[in-house]
């Protein structure tokens, strides 16, 4: 008589921010047969919207009836999150604080501690697909070891992140850090579905986040303005705005506080001659001299640029070699802000084996608003996530 074993459940931490979006996620998950427990992750949060957020996520569990925990990562998360943005302010650059979430906590402490109480993965409501192919083992390492000359044909998993169904909200722009280790552990439920359908799923089931409106902005601020929080570690300097022909136009209350192709900013402005001008827009930062250069009309060429020279670079693990110095140079479709349509591009990057040493993204056609400190993000043409850098 054969006994029969029951496989167990796969388990699944899910990271329930309060919002639909992870609700949803959750319940997915539990419908394709995973061991699903909720977890609030308790960050930095300056307006008091993380307790109520708490509580709708709470709520969530308990209406999906699943196991509900709050991890505390605020300590870790002003450290690593927090601190990185304002030293960027203070450095000039418009910093981009959810790519280090994603990397630092989400996929860095919350992955990590989810594995040691014995998940198999962890999920979050980002819109984004996980994909899997196979690929030779050689083709990951560059010269198969001779330890491995009876395996040729040894097959290794290979993930990679595709950009989500639904185009106005993929958030793969904001993933391009996540390493092999990590996306193996990981999965996205919404990749193959739109907002649309997460609202519906989450009306008929009845999650108390069905109706709730989407969180906009940084999320630890809440409804705080940036720049108010922003004055409270950079000091106001006023100084000159002046147009890129140099004329003085008006005075702003520091450089720091501004970002490339901003249109709607505080600046104190001069009478100025002629009835017709356009609108200004952000097209430079002096911050030796705490200047502020604006360009009229968003077509300007000042406010655009053919390349940008990239630092910290990462890309999928296995287009890298174990030789000594070697550039990787391929076609590319990229974007350099959130939401922005992809454009063609080549890439060319210099290694030291598994090291990165310096990098450039070449356009095809001018791209505008492109600010230093923001991510450059490499996608292949059906919208496989290649890597991305920061802009410098």
């Amino acid at each position: 008589m054969s006994r029969i074993v029951e496989r167990k459940k796969e388990k699944v931490f899910v990271g329930l921010s309060g919002g639909v979006d992870s609700s949803v996620a959750a319940y997915l998950l539990i419908e394709q047969g995973y061991d699903v427990v909720g977890v609030f992750l308790r960050c930095y949060n300056i307006d008091g919207c993380a307790e109520r957020d708490a509580e709708d996520a709470r709520r969530v569990a308990e209406h999906l009836n699943i196991p509900f925990y709050v991890f505390d990562f605020e300590e870790e998360y002003k450290r690593r999150v927090v601190d990185y943005m304002i030293d960027g302010y203070k450095a000039g650059l418009t910093p981009n604080p959810d790519v280090m979430c994603n990397k630092e906590i989400k996929f860095g402490l919350f992955l990590e501690r989810a594995l040691k109480l014995g998940a198999d993965y962890v999920a979050t409501g980002h819109y984004v697909r996980l994909v899997r192919f196979n690929i030779p083992f050689q083709s990951v390492s560059g010269a198969t070891p001779k330890s491995y000359s009876s395996q040729k044909h040894q097959i290794l998993p290979h993930f990679s992140l595709q950009i989500a169904e639904d185009k106005n909200k993929d958030q793969s722009y904001f993933l391009w850090t996540l390493t092999q280790d990590q996306l193996k552990h990981s999965l996205f439920p919404l990749g193959d579905i739109t907002k649309p359908e997460v609202r519906v799923i989450a009306k008929k089931i009845g999650l108390p986040t069905a109706e709730k409106k989407d969180s906009q902005g940084v999320c630890f601020l809440g409804m705080v303005d940036m720049k108010d929080f922003l004055t409270t570690f950079i000091k106001e300097e006023r100084g000159e705005v002046r147009t890129i022909n140099e004329e003085l136009v008006g005075y702003h209350k520091g450089v720091r506080f501004y970002t490339i192709g901003q249109r709607h900013f505080d600046i104190e402005l001069l009478p100025i001659k002629g009835n017709n001008r356009k609108p200004f827009y952000i097209a430079k930062k002096d911050i030796k001299n705490n200047i502020l250069y604006v360009a009229e009309g968003s077509g300007h060429e000042a406010l655009t640029k053919n390349e940008v020279d990239l630092t910290g670079v990462f890309i999928n693990e296995s287009l890298l070699r174990k030789e000594k110095e070697y550039t990787i140079e391929f076609l590319v479709k990229a974007r350099v802000r959130y939401r922005q349509p992809l454009f063609d591009a080549s890439v060319s990057l210099v290694y030291h084996g598994s090291e990165f040493i310096s990098g450039k993204l070449l356009f095809n056609a001018p791209q505008k608003f492109v600010a230093e400190g923001q991510s450059a993000v490499f996608y292949q043409n059906d919208g496989t996530l290649v890597g991305g850098g920061i802009i410098v």
